[in-house]
């Protein structure tokens, strides 16, 4: 089988126990080199746990090193168990060893292993002797299942794939026993959607990536908990006055007569949620402001932002006034023009504080 492949070298086969069995459960010192040695080691193993794959493995090295006609040695090399950067460097320091001990100058190896977790340190073994293949030994049963196991464990230690894949089979298991609970109370249909529509916006986070926008939003109200911004103030006084706009707005709405035309209903809404709504503009400017300040940033133009929310709050209020019929259209010409000279006031205000504070000629 490997004549071909070896011929006019030494070939090294070489047995690899990832977890260390060999030391653990048969007191084996390694790497054990020459057929005598790992025969002995297979043996010592095979009466300390009969069931163990790693018994299968020395004795397959001893097979193939018996079916090649050119020089070849076999050995066995060990890692350590649960601890994987660490294992893989005593593999590869054995493995120096080893070759340290053969009488040649390229020599060439068969690695020969119980299933994927064992080859996972194939790598550190090419990077030190060439490989010409790898031999993997184990109960012809479990086979497939073991691969199946070890690539499983690899997906379910992401955290990021155990999320993925496990909340929503999580929730469609639920689907049925909580069905039969609510089939009980005499509400099903309540219950399959509720369930129904947390599956639906699961996926639709995940796909959309709002899990990593909440967990950045998250992280970042954290560090302002605990590092005095004010912004992190600001903004749940923002958040409250938008609500009271909205509701405002609404109640502005419902107080409309009948037949109002889609114009004049947005401008009811507008009139309504607009005090609120600058309030919280005004608000979140100046927390902002405030936070460039601590921060050692301010710049003069930043105190401009208050007074364009005061300056587009103006405008909104004629242009909304004039559409519901509560204002002339002078007080609506007075509006914009008050409007754009805030605006245009403070830009140019701001601008000559910046040019002084900073040494420049106006």
């Amino acid at each position: 089988m490997y004549q071909d492949t070896v011929a006019g070298g030494m070939l090294l086969v070489l047995c690899v126990d990832r977890d260390d069995d060999l030391g653990r459960k048969a007191g084996v010192e390694t790497p054990a080199i020459g057929e005598t040695a790992v025969r002995d080691a297979a043996v010592a193993l095979a009466t300390a746990d009969p069931e163990d794959s790693d018994v299968n493995v020395l004795f397959e090295g001893l097979r193939i090193a018996r079916t090649v006609d050119d020089p070849v040695e076999v050995a066995a090399v060990t890692g350590e168990e649960g601890r994987d950067i660490e294992g893989s460097r005593r593999v590869g320091a054995q493995l120096d060893t080893v070759l340290d001990t053969l009488d040649a100058t390229d020599p060439r190896a068969i690695v020969v292993t119980d299933g994927a977790q064992d080859e996972s340190v194939v790598p550190v073994i090419r990077s030190r002797v060439t490989v010409d293949g790898v031999r993997r030994v184990v109960v012809r049963q479990a086979q497939e299942l073991e691969s199946a196991y070890y690539t499983l464990k690899q997906v379910l230690a992401d955290p990021e794939t155990r999320g993925t894949l496990l909340v929503p089979i999580g929730i469609l298991l639920l689907i049925y026993p909580l069905a039969l609970v609510a089939n009980l109370l005499g509400f099903p249909g309540t219950v399959l959607g509720i369930l129904s529509g947390l599956l639906g916006l699961y996926l639709l986070g995940r796909g959309f990536g709002v899990h990593r926008w909440l967990g950045r939003r998250v992280a970042r109200t954290r560090r302002a908990l605990f590092t005095g911004r004010v912004t992190i103030v600001t903004h749940v006084v923002v958040a409250a006055l938008v609500v009271v706009g909205v509701v405002s707005g609404a109640e502005a709405v419902e107080g409309l007569r009948s037949g109002q035309t889609a114009l004049e209903t947005a401008a009811a809404f507008v009139s309504g949620a607009l005090r609120w709504a600058a309030a919280a503009g005004v608000t979140a400017s100046f927390g902002r402001v405030t936070e460039e300040y601590l921060a050692g940033e301010f710049r003069w133009p930043y105190l401009n932002a208050p007074f364009y929310v005061l300056a587009i709050t103006a405008v909104l209020h004629g242009v909304s006034s004039f559409l519901l019929g509560d204002s002339s259209l002078e007080f609506l010409a007075l509006m914009l023009t008050t409007g754009t000279l805030l605006g245009l006031g403070s830009t140019l205000s701001f601008a000559v504080a910046e040019s002084w504070a900073e040494g420049r000629p106006v």
